[in-house]
């Protein structure tokens, strides 16, 4: 037993690729000397390699079994050393599949994928916002990163990456330059509102210094810092305080208006707000307007500019972004 644990002790030091190539050679080798030495129990190859299998792995249904002095000895063999092969080998399965749900878990991996959708700091808005993203494309990708020890959020298409976002590697490992969007939120155990945008704007600079073209969207607490954002090119902004301020006020002043706006911000909740492409028989915002209005969409802007109801003459450019306001059957048969 001291030989066979040495062995075995030394059989887990060799590398994966040898073990593997081993095992197959072992199960390979072993079933062709079985059905040559025992044509009469082992009919085919498929035969002993069944027989091989079960008996490394100690399964032993026993419906084959060696007659003969050398199928025995072939027996003896695998017992001594396959046996102990395999289950290192099983062993070394099981523990890389252990090991990978640990870094997942943990954030230490290097997400690989493309086109998906980066979630920087961890709240509870961020968590609406990956339930948000879920609803409107279930197999959208989301990488959260977070210096949380454990991942905050985990499924088969959410992602943790671990580290500080304003390092290059962390924003690496995250895979920024193949991803299609960064969302940024704000830091809520940071009290002071202008050390909170402090450090989003360092990570916001970081993002952007990495990979400029990637669109960023960040939470900003205080309107009057946007100034400071305007530097490092940021795409667009969402302020936190203002905007619910804002909201409570026109509620309290307007019955029903906060429904209208939950309407076009959430995506399973009434009409929504989409981004259409211009048609080529589309020349004024007239054309467009009327020819939506028919098929059950309202046109309400281009990009943020929305008075296209005082510039309905006016010539549609080419680079505009039309914006409608319909259900998702209907935004589907537009796109069509």
């Amino acid at each position: 037993m001291y030989f066979v644990r040495r062995a075995i002790m030394k059989l887990v030091k060799i590398s994966n690729t040898v073990l593997f190539i081993s095992s197959i050679a072992l199960v390979l080798i072993s079933s062709h000397l079985i059905v040559k030495v025992e044509p009469e129990t082992f009919e085919s190859r498929l035969d002993g390699i069944w027989w091989v299998l079960t008996t490394v792995t100690t399964v032993g249904y026993g419906d084959l079994a060696p007659a003969t002095l050398e199928g025995r000895m072939i027996a003896v063999f695998l017992y001594i050393f396959g046996i102990g092969l395999i289950g290192v080998v099983i062993g070394k399965v099981v523990d890389a599949f252990a090991s990978f749900r640990k870094r997942r878990e943990e954030g230490n991996i290097v997400f690989k994928g493309r086109k998906h959708f980066i979630i920087i700091g961890w709240s509870k808005k961020a968590y609406y916002a990956i339930q948000e993203l879920l609803q409107s494309n279930p197999k959208a990708e989301i990488v959260i990163i977070d210096e949380a020890e454990k991942a905050p959020l985990l499924d088969e298409n959410i992602h943790y990456v671990r580290g500080n976002p304003t390092t290059k590697d962390t924003l690496q490992r995250a895979s920024l330059e193949r991803a299609q969007a960064v969302l940024i939120f704000a830091d809520e155990s940071i009290q002071d509102s202008k050390l909170t945008d402090g450090k989003t704007l360092l990570i916001a600079t970081a993002v952007e210094s990495e990979a400029s073209h990637i669109h960023t969207v960040v939470e900003v607490m205080e309107e009057e810092h946007i100034k400071n954002f305007r530097h490092v090119k940021v795409d667009e902004f969402i302020f936190s305080y203002e905007t619910i301020s804002s909201l409570a006020v026109r509620s309290a002043q307007t019955k029903g208006i906060a429904e209208v706006y939950e309407q076009l911000l959430r995506k399973n909740h009434g009409d929504d707000l989409f981004q259409i492409p211009k048609r080529k028989e589309w020349r004024t915002y007239e054309d467009a307007f009327h020819a939506l209005l028919k098929e059950g969409a309202t046109l309400i802007s281009d990009g943020s500019n929305l008075s296209i109801n005082r510039m309905l003459t006016e010539e549609i450019p080419d680079d505009a972004r039309l914006f409608v306001i319909c259900n998702k059957d209907t935004y589907e048969k537009i796109k069509k």
